[in-house]
């Protein structure tokens, strides 16, 4: 996993990361309009991670607003393999970003509607405030979650409201299954190697530069080298082969949540369509 931040500042200082540029990567020349469009506003930041505010594509104004990051984020710690949290009450907070990653607002969870950390690494939690009352209050609209699997070659964006940095590359292809430590995730997202995201950027957002929707949520990186061990995740194909890539990042899909998230952002993971999993 990109490790909550205070377990992460002494692996920054060891490996040098610290030093990264404020905006990790140059996108290639042919991306840099798209990139252009692509820039803060919507995403939050958490004391330990980064998230944004999300909504489906057929969210009302009226539906309570919801944030995404990971489940590795959790203010309860890491969710056990096969755990998944439903409608846990929360009252954290998130600090709200505008196009230039100023802080505008803190806004206030109601509950955790959805968390797990088993084939997917991902939380949602929703606010107490709709995305109506956020875009009148503060000028600013979530961003739309994609309803289908991501494309390889995709040139991407992962936003980090932690760090106030973007990190463009684009999708590598997909893992079947990814390992680390006691957890296994399927169909995982990985980069390019521009994105060289760092701790702290858990939950970002990964954004389609030509459609602006989200597509992912960033989530972990093979740090040293090591073999499926935490913050080294491997790569497991189909016949059970390892692949283990030293420096590269990766993420969750996160068209899935379409399907589960309906009227007043209500989740109903019996919904037609729904694949995440149950408790």
């Amino acid at each position: 996993m990109k490790k909550p931040l205070l377990a992460t500042l002494a692996a920054l200082v060891i490996t040098g990361a610290g030093a990264a540029p404020a905006v990790a990567a140059t996108p290639d020349a042919e991306a840099a309009p798209a990139v252009k469009a692509v820039n803060f506003a919507g995403t939050v930041a958490l004391s330990n991670c980064s998230g944004s505010v999300v909504r489906m594509p057929d969210s009302a104004d009226d539906d309570p607003a919801l944030v995404l990051t990971n489940g590795h984020c959790l203010e309860s710690g890491f969710p056990e393999p096969g755990e998944v949290i439903v409608d846990r009450a929360s009252t954290r907070s998130f600090g709200l970003l505008n196009s230039a990653g100023t802080r505008v607002a803190t806004l206030r969870a109601s509950k955790i509607a959805y968390a797990t950390m088993t084939d997917t690494d991902a939380a949602v939690y929703q606010l107490t405030r709709t995305y109506g009352q956020i875009r009148s209050a503060y000028g600013i609209n979530a961003l739309t979650l994609n309803d289908s699997h991501p494309v390889a070659g995709t040139a991407i964006s992962v936003v980090s409201g932690y760090w106030k940095r973007i990190y463009n590359c684009s999708i590598d292809g997909f893992v079947y299954r990814m390992r680390e430590g006691d957890w296994t995730w399927k169909d995982s997202v990985r980069y390019t190697s521009a994105c060289n995201t760092i701790g702290g950027t858990s939950g970002s957002p990964v954004v389609d530069q030509a459609t602006g929707r989200v597509v992912a949520v960033n989530n972990t990186g093979n740090e040293s080298g090591e073999r499926c061990t935490v913050n080294n995740p491997c790569e497991v194909d189909a016949n059970g082969n390892v692949t283990v890539r030293q420096g590269i990042n990766y993420a969750q899909q996160t068209y899935q949540f379409a399907a589960c998230f309906g009227l007043d952002s209500k989740l109903d993971l019996y919904a037609s369509g729904c694949t995440l999993p149950k408790p």
